[in-house]
């Protein structure tokens, strides 16, 4: 009575939180989505969750089958692995480059569960804040490169990784507090603390400052987010970050945000590989591992 797919699906709309995304992540309607979880639900003669509850709440019978889920679900994750393996006998290497210094948070928890896997392959991982990375990956130097900043090339292709809010973080005393959301002409008169890279690189200018021609009055720069975020605790300045990048001090009542713009500015994470690569098993898994790690760690991204 009960098959995999639904199994998936019930690990969706618990992950996701909303059928919305939920739908999105196991590539169906939310209309078909709903009528598959009714159809379970009616061979089953039980609700498995309790409709208009936020977040989803699942009655004991739906929390059984979560249980089920995450039994079977890794397991066939892992048989489908050592079969690719056997059957293409792949070891290969994977050079990774970042282009955001924010991706820490995910990227190492997907090579550690990726190297589980494929100890066959050999990885290494540098930063492209000093070079060109696109180019590197276009000549082979490289086998993969994380941006949010996709360049149209020859030979290279992007696969969406997942989507998030660039959001204003802020002191919890500012005076843009008081705002629902920020508008680009706040920033005229603020400093803005960003990570030490092209203007060109960063969301806050590419999609919010730069369309509407305004500058911050001044520019100050940091490596690391910690760094940032407690400068902009302390009031020295204001900063553009990726949502899930701040959920940590929101929760902690460090600092206050705000959304850049009525609607918000979303953007997507990329990966980056060659075409002659982006069949090949190892590379697929480590894309998939990335998806699955990022849905399963960071707050308040969706599916791109």
């Amino acid at each position: 009575m009960v098959e995999l797919r639904h199994l998936k699906t019930l690990a969706a709309l618990r992950d996701a939180g909303s059928l919305v995304e939920a739908a999105e992540r196991v590539h169906l309607t939310q209309s078909a989505l709903s009528h598959q979880i009714k159809d379970l639900e009616e061979r089953l003669s039980c609700s498995l969750f309790i409709r208009k509850t936020k977040p989803i709440c699942f009655t004991s019978s739906g929390q059984r089958l979560l249980a089920l889920a995450d039994d079977v679900l890794p397991m066939i994750r892992n048989a489908e692995r050592d079969i690719a393996r056997l059957a293409g006998g792949e070891a290969g290497r994977l050079n990774i480059c970042i282009e955001c210094h924010s991706c820490f948070e995910w990227l190492m928890p997907t090579i550690d569960h990726f190297r589980q896997h494929w100890p066959e392959v050999e990885m290494d991982l540098s930063s492209g804040f000093s070079f060109q990375p696109l180019p590197a990956l276009a000549r082979g130097d490289l086998d993969l490169v994380i941006t949010s900043d996709p360049e149209s090339r020859n030979g290279i292709t992007y696969v969406p990784l997942f989507s998030y809010e660039s959001v204003l973080a802020i002191a919890k005393q500012h005076r843009l507090v008081a705002r629902r959301y920020i508008h680009a002409e706040d920033l005229a008169r603020e400093t803005l603390i960003t990570y030490p890279v092209d203007h060109g690189k960063l969301d806050i200018f590419n999609h919010f400052l730069d369309p509407a021609s305004i500058d911050p009055a001044e520019i100050r720069t940091a490596e690391l987010t910690v760094m940032i975020l407690q400068l902009v605790a302390s009031g020295r300045g204001v900063s553009a970050l990726p949502n899930w990048a701040i959920h940590e001090y929101l929760e902690r009542d460090y600092i206050a945000s705000r959304p850049l713009g009525d609607k918000g500015v979303w953007c997507t994470l990329y990966a980056a590989i060659r075409e002659d690569q982006k069949s090949s098993e190892f590379m697929v898994d480590f894309l998939n591992t990335a998806k699955e790690v990022s849905f399963r760690n960071l707050s308040g991204i969706k599916t791109a």
